[in-house]
């Protein structure tokens, strides 16, 4: 009895499969290893016909195979291994090798199956050919692509024989081309000196006039009153508006020229954007035209950043005096400012006359104007200027407009 239980337990905990059928291919018993193989429970297949575990054509053949054994005594499988391919419960197929033992055993024969699955063996054997297969084309590969390789070597060798007969002169015309453009540097750095130093004489010297002018025109004024002579009042605020057009033009110039030359840098400081930006709006309200109005709003409960007060102001002047210039005389400025985590943003809007869309990606360009500006005055300096201050605080610009709907502009910098 104990060597019966030994034997059971043996069976079951067997890695391959066994199977034992009587001489009619009925299953009589089978181990859980085999169970596992063909996804069927015992109670599935105990007196069903072996073949049932098998696929065609073994399954028809099987039934005659045993019959032919037992009339003739000739085996096919029996007492030696074959492969074979065993059909799952779900339909799936897998192969294995089949060792099958005749047993007698109470006056009755039994057939006992070894079943070994070579799944792995014969994936392992599959991917042993592919990688063959792979590795005889990629030979073949190399040795086209190195052929190939010979063969442009030799054609280089030919080219650069070829190459070296130009050489020398080709090394001359370089040398030829440096002395060249070293002169076309030193001269072209001479005239940007030249430039910067015109600017700047011709600013001051133009500074002297215009501010003549306007005191001339100060004093005009004065001295008219008694007359109350309305022509001689409009045509002294034209002489004060022309001087302050072309003073603001000669501070757009020299700004432009400091920045060329690197003589503008950012001077960082902490201080309170919501403060800062409310005392530029009050100090706009004299530029405005008409019934326009600067509406003005700082957004959340942080308002300290850390940026040039004097870059910054000088960005927000000139998108407010742009909103002032292309807007109406009933229009409504929008400006507001907002601190968050890790930036702060500045946004200014107008309902203007907009930009077109063709003119948008110029809009930085130094002397660029947009063709529907008409006869509103100005240089086309203000947004490049503005474009190079926001850079030197390591902010970005950024504008959405539609034509006679207006403008918004985006200033975005760091916080600190």
């Amino acid at each position: 009895m104990e060597n019966t239980v030994l034997l059971k337990a043996i069976i079951d905990n067997a890695m391959d499969g066994l199977i034992t059928i009587d001489d009619q291919g009925i299953i009589e018993s089978i181990n859980p290893s085999a169970c596992r193989l063909f996804s069927y429970t015992e109670q599935e297949v105990l007196g069903k016909n072996v073949s049932l575990l098998m696929s065609q054509p073994d399954r028809t053949t099987h039934d005659g195979s045993l019959f032919h054994y037992k009339k003739t005594g000739k085996a096919n499988i029996i007492g030696s291994g074959r492969e074979l391919v065993g059909l799952k419960k779900n339909g799936n197929t897998f192969p294995f090798r089949l060792g099958v033992s005749e047993v007698k055993y109470s006056g009755r024969i039994i057939y006992a199956g070894f079943i070994h699955d070579l799944s792995r063996e014969k994936e392992a054997e599959s991917q042993l050919q592919n990688y063959a297969a792979l590795l005889e084309d990629q030979v073949q590969e190399r040795t086209l692509s190195l052929r190939e390789t010979v063969e442009a070597l030799e054609r280089t060798k030919v080219e650069l024989n070829l190459s070296l007969e130009h050489l020398h002169n080709t090394v001359f015309t370089l040398e030829q081309t440096q002395r060249e453009l070293s002169l076309s540097l030193a001269k072209e750095q001479e005239l940007g000196k030249l430039k910067s130093r015109f600017v700047s004489i011709a600013s001051h010297e133009f500074r002297t006039p215009l501010s003549m002018v306007q005191l001339s025109a100060s004093l005009i004024e004065r001295h008219a009153l008694p007359f109350d002579n309305p022509n001689i009042s409009k045509h002294v605020n034209k002489i004060k508006d022309a001087v302050l057009n072309v003073t603001a033009i000669l501070n757009d110039f020299l700004s432009l020229d400091k920045l060329d030359t690197g003589k503008v840098q950012a001077q960082f400081s902490h201080f309170n954007l919501a403060d800062f930006a409310a005392e530029i709006s009050e100090e706009m309200q004299i530029a405005l035209k008409g019934r326009q109005k600067i509406v003005y709003a700082h957004r959340g409960s942080e308002s300290m950043i850390t940026l040039d007060q004097t870059l910054l102001k000088n960005c927000i002047v000139i998108l407010i005096d742009n909103a002032i210039k292309y807007s109406g005389e009933e229009s409504s400025i929008q400006f507001y400012t907002k601190v968050i985590e890790n930036n702060c943003t500045i946004r200014i809007c107008d309902n203007g006359i907009g930009i077109p869309l063709e003119d948008q990606r110029h809009l930085c360009e130094p002397f660029f104007r947009a063709h529907n500006t008409g006869k509103i005055s100005g240089n086309g300096l203000g947004l490049s200027i503005l474009s190079r201050y926001t850079e030197l605080m390591n902010g970005k610009v950024d504008f959405k407009s539609r034509i006679n709907r207006g403008t918004l502009f985006t200033l975005t910098f760091p916080k600190s």
